[in-house]
């Protein structure tokens, strides 16, 4: 069908799920059978004149969000996910818990931002007191600790740093609590400044990270360290960035200029 090779492997496994897991049937051959490669593919990575003009088109907590996953390498999801017991000032630090492969890590809090930041997050706190004297300010919280910790969700620590507008209701309590902004208003609103700044390149928020990783080895930082800031478990997956550089850092010019 002319899909990707993603694609087709996860409809392989789906498949193998299927008979593994709910017919209990064993499929013969499988170890013979072909999977789809995937290729190499160079990311997409902004320019610091591209960046710098895409978010200077995002407005209010969207364009935190975009220096926060810029000049921290953020996932999308880890930055809507934050909560305020994840920022350190004083270190100049972000803490993303849960990241990919359910693991933590720590990367750095750009002091460009700490104001905007200090100064979003008086507003919310303003706004969850008002909010708990009505009975609610309620978030959800991870891994069941509520029923360790009944009036955990209410704390001021545990609130997100990106908080979503609507209150759900949760199902087997019935108690108001609300979720993080959610990733697709990121991307579109990403997606948005892209267009406006004319940047003629495929732009999404993994973008950012992308450029964040970028930047930090053109200004000469070693790949260990950006490593342990991308949260990458193999250098060999952060080295896929060096092949960016090869002919914009490297002082090779192309015969034609000769």
């Amino acid at each position: 069908g002319g899909v990707s090779a993603s694609t087709q492997n996860q409809a392989f496994n789906a498949l193998l799920f299927l008979f593994k897991n709910v017919l209990r049937r064993e499929i013969i051959g499988m170890a013979t059978l072909p999977r789809a490669k995937r290729g190499f593919r160079i990311p997409v990575v902004l320019t610091k004149a591209e960046v710098r003009a895409l978010l200077e088109r995002l407005q209010g907590d969207f364009k935190i969000m975009g220096q926060l996953m810029y000049g921290s390498g953020l996932r999308v999801s880890e930055c809507t996910s934050l909560r305020v017991k994840d920022i350190d000032y004083e270190h100049k630090s972000v803490t993303v818990r849960g990241g990919k492969g359910n693991k933590d890590r720590v990367s750095m809090l750009p002091e460009s931002i700490m104001p905007a930041l200090k100064e979003l997050l008086e507003r919310r706190r303003a706004v969850h007191e008002e909010e708990k004297s009505h009975g609610l300010g309620g978030v959800f919280t991870p891994d069941g600790l509520d029923r360790k910790y009944p009036e955990m969700h209410r704390e001021w620590l545990w609130q997100w740093v990106f908080p979503g507008v609507e209150y759900t209701t949760e199902r087997n309590t019935g108690r108001a609590l609300r979720w993080h902004v959610h990733e697709t208003s990121v991307q579109k609103e990403i997606k948005r400044a892209a267009v406006c700044a004319d940047i003629q390149k495929r732009v999404s928020p993994h973008v950012l990270r992308h450029s964040f990783a970028t930047h930090l080895l053109m200004a000469g930082y070693n790949i260990r360290t950006v490593q342990e800031l991308l949260g990458h478990s193999n250098v060999t997956t952060t080295m896929i960035y060096t092949h960016v550089l090869i002919g914009l850092e490297r002082g090779i010019k192309s015969p034609l200029d000769e």
